[in-house]
């Protein structure tokens, strides 16, 4: 356990605190969405790792998401295979703006909303709601007795509010220290203005 107090990040890395929460119980009165016009939820099977790390980077670059930038070919093509993993997949036309992946792969004790995010051009409009909505029907449909979710101070400021609103609960939090995804050139470094890129002296 960190102490009180402050504690030096290393050049080149990142440190951010992460918030895991959970819940136990599909919210009462929750309705499958209706999608305008234009937009649609796709239930991708075998997503090709081209595909998804495409809506993975364009979803996240903003928030230096970087996990499955970093996870072999293998590895990411395993998961993507597994039945007891969901991509969903929102769009707008035919581009893929949107994600929500659920992991029920230890269903029923749990279940994990892994990863959700609209693109840029969405966020604003409304349809978070909507496919969070999607998200904890299709979860507590596996069943579930609690679905987890996390998410940190590199995240949109919203993310977190927005999870609670929807009925999850905070359980822990943690400090999470990573290299900086642009210095390993898995982002542009041009990614996610608004956290200071701090390179390693020499």
């Amino acid at each position: 356990m960190l102490k009180a107090g402050f504690h030096d990040v290393a050049p080149g890395m990142l440190a951010t605190t992460v918030t895991h929460l959970e819940l136990t119980a599909l919210p009462d009165g929750l309705e499958a969405p209706v999608w305008p016009d234009g937009i649609s939820v796709e239930h991708v099977t075998g997503m090709g790792r081209e595909r998804y790390r495409a809506l993975f980077e364009r979803v996240g670059a903003e928030y230096l998401w970087a996990s499955r930038l970093r996870m072999s070919d293998h590895d990411l093509v395993e998961i993507l295979a597994d039945p007891g993993v969901e991509i969903w997949v929102l769009r707008a036309g035919e581009a893929d703006l949107g994600i929500c992946e659920i992991d029920l792969r230890f269903a029923p004790e749990m279940g994990e909303l892994a990863f959700f995010g609209l693109d840029g051009a969405l966020q604003g409009q409304g349809l978070a709601r909507p496919l969070m909505a999607h998200a904890l029907i299709r979860a507590f449909a596996a069943p579930l007795k609690r679905l987890t979710v996390h998410t940190c101070t590199l995240d949109h400021h919203a993310a977190l509010p927005f999870y609670m609103r929807a009925g999850f609960v905070p359980t822990r939090q943690e400090v999470e220290i990573m290299q900086d995804p642009r210095l390993e050139g898995l982002l542009p470094e041009s990614a996610a203005p608004q956290i200071p890129l701090i390179r390693p002296a020499g």
